[in-house]
């Protein structure tokens, strides 16, 4: 693993110098972060980044995405920090996640002018509901037949939990699903979920198994609850600009802190 951490860590670097960017925080973000990789599950490497202030002054759009490698070990992709800013300020769930990973590559002393602010964002409502549609969706798509790919239903818990989470604690959900099922899910079943994680760490990413029917009827039950419970929260303001176009201001500002845009080569 360190060794990966380490080429993940240069790849960083290669960005940094290629797009002429200052990589301000970068996490991982998919199963890894979850706590139930399998043992050739990706690395699903998530990143927020500033450009140099001109480039914000320009005409022309500058795309607020980077997209820098996929492949069967790497899947590396980042924001604008304008374009994450913009996601917080609609409550985008993800937005969330990315700070909250166990797994942090890099972090830049900067981010923390970020993460006063990420609190303030969360509506709880909005995350509910995202979580409760990735659980339905993969429901759907991947839990209708007699043979089940394994990790497809931590894609299903996961989520659920998630919003029980939410819906409980008012609060964004925690990335490690071991702190999400301790929290959260019955007692009545926790073997079932603990046995299917074993067979889940061992077996390659694609590995399936035949249909665990007590666990079908916890994401039934469930899911019915969840959204009647979401369906019952009051709308909710939310924040506004000002907070945020602060935060972006500071980190653009060439008499800042940190000196950031000096770092964007």
């Amino acid at each position: 693993m360190e060794n990966i951490q380490e080429k993940i860590r240069q790849k960083l670097g290669e960005i940094e110098r290629q797009e002429r960017v200052t990589i301000l925080h970068c996490v991982e973000s998919g199963s890894r972060a979850w706590g139930f990789a399998s043992p050739d599950s990706d690395y699903d490497v998530r990143f927020v980044y500033l450009r140099r202030t001109e480039d914000y002054l320009r005409l022309e759009q500058t795309r607020d995405v980077i997209e820098w490698q996929l492949d069967d070990v790497y899947d590396i992709n980042g924001w604008d920090v304008r374009k994450y800013l913009q996601l917080l300020q609609k409550s985008n769930p993800t937005a969330f996640e990315w700070d909250a990973s166990p797994i942090v590559y890099r972090t830049h002393p900067a981010w923390e002018a970020v993460r006063e602010v990420i609190p303030q964002c969360f509506k709880r409502k909005t995350a509910a509901f995202h979580y409760l549609s990735i659980a339905r969706n993969n429901e759907h798509a991947y839990l209708r037949g007699e043979q089940v790919k394994l990790k497809k239903y931590f894609y299903v818990l996961r989520p659920l939990l998630a919003c029980r989470w939410v819906l409980e604690r008012r609060e964004a959900p925690p990335m490690l699903f071991s702190e999400l099922m301790e929290a959260y899910l019955p007692a009545a079943y926790r073997p079932a979920v603990e046995d299917l994680l074993r067979m889940k760490m061992a077996a390659p990413e694609m590995g399936t198994a035949p249909r665990i029917d007590i666990l079908h009827r916890f994401i039934e039950e469930e899911t019915e609850a969840l959204e009647a419970a979401a369906e019952a929260i009051p709308p909710e303001g939310g924040i506004g600009w000002e907070p945020l176009n602060k935060v972006f201001l500071t980190l653009l500002a060439p008499d800042s802190e940190h000196d950031l845009t000096e770092l964007c080569l």
